[in-house]
């Protein structure tokens, strides 16, 4: 592609880098952007500085020349908030998704077409199929690193002008790449947690923005058996954190939430990793997106995954009084009201929304 300029998100990890080194090999003129979407506080570690020293290196390594971008203001605006809000409404929010819409493809988008880009291209595992005059995102051939489910949200106009240099590469492949080219992020390990939370305690964090208080564990037959930290901080199908000791007449067997009561501030616990309490036969979905423009007929089929690396549940899709009612043709365990809703034809991501209640 002799001529052609694409702009890489690096993000200072391992499959930005290969992402990078690979479209260099394929003749792209290649730009690296490092996107700065949290403001740490003084005192604070800040992983960013770590992540863009690397991403710095390895532009270096590749000969490519790096631009740094501060989106903060828009990252709290489009996505931080919104997460705050889901968690005083004790719903679980997924903000990598959003940020995937509003950063990743808008803020990052606008910034990489102004600085001269033909195209984008990202570290992310996923792939963009040609069909019927459309772009359509299809899972990427590592499916247990596939993260066609966290880009539900963004639309194929978006799609037309991005590349997925790992759509074809397992991430045993891609670490294989970076070892053979001597990259500095070869065995750096994979982020986990959300971004601007990282590895640090969720309560301690959300202490600083969200008021909340402890409160009472009940058994499913609304007994006492315990003290929680916060109604919001739980999520339904959690095992850890719960601290229930032996409870008198009980088995012993592990306790999970089955349900939490923000109004009262209680969170409800039951015994067994296959108790019913756990099980849901279907959902509502709010505020659905589809990828493409397509007019697609409800009542439908397809298959839905209700968090990422969740096997597919085959489903139904219709209308409720007006809401978008979803059945399982198989029940589905510990779902979260406020994660995503994701639907697939096969390996084709059609679009998905937000989990709004279960039954």
């Amino acid at each position: 592609m002799q001529n052609k300029t694409v702009v890489v998100g690096m993000s200072g990890g391992v499959d930005s880098s290969v992402t990078a080194y690979l479209l260099k090999q394929q003749g792209y003129d290649v730009k690296g952007l490092f996107m700065k979407n949290w403001q740490s506080e003084p005192g604070e570690v800040c992983t960013s500085e770590i992540d863009f020293k690397d991403a710095s290196a390895v532009c270096d390594k590749l000969d490519i020349p790096l631009h740094k971008a501060n989106f903060s203001d828009e990252y709290w605006e489009r996505v931080f908030t919104n997460f705050l809000s889901e968690h005083e409404k004790g719903r679980t929010p997924n903000p990598d998704i959003l940020c995937n819409r509003e950063i990743k493809f808008k803020s990052f988008l606008d910034y990489a077409f102004n600085i001269g880009a033909d195209f984008i291209a990202t570290g992310h595992y996923a792939k963009i199929v040609n069909k019927d005059n459309h772009k359509f995102l299809a899972r990427a051939k590592d499916l247990f690193k596939d993260q066609t489910y966290f880009l539900h949200e963004v639309n194929e106009n978006e799609f037309e002008r991005c590349i997925f240099p790992l759509s074809d590469l397992t991430k045993d492949e891609v670490r294989e790449i970076a070892l053979k080219e001597n990259l500095i992020t070869a065995d750096k390990k994979d982020s986990v947690g959300i971004c601007f939370v990282g590895e640090r305690n969720l309560k301690d964090f959300l202490k600083r923005f969200i008021s909340f208080s402890k409160g009472k564990i009940k058994d499913e037959n609304g007994n006492v058996i315990g003290e929680h930290q916060g109604s919001i901080l739980y999520t339904e199908g959690q095992r850890q954190g719960l601290q229930i000791g032996g409870v008198k007449g009980a088995d012993e067997l592990p306790w999970y939430v089955f349900k939490k009561d923000i109004k009262n501030n209680e969170i409800h616990v039951c015994q067994g990793v296959d108790n019913q309490l756990l099980m849901n036969s279907g959902i509502y979905v709010e505020k659905i997106n589809w990828i493409n423009d397509i007019n697609y007929e409800i009542p439908m089929k397809c298959l839905i995954q209700v968090r990422h690396q969740h096997t597919p549940v085959e489903c139904s899709i219709s209308l409720d009084k007006k809401r978008i009612m979803v059945a399982f043709k198989n029940k589905i365990r510990a779902i979260a009201p406020g994660q995503s809703a994701v639907f697939y034809d096969n390996d084709i991501c059609l679009g998905g929304g937000i989990i709004e209640e279960t039954f």
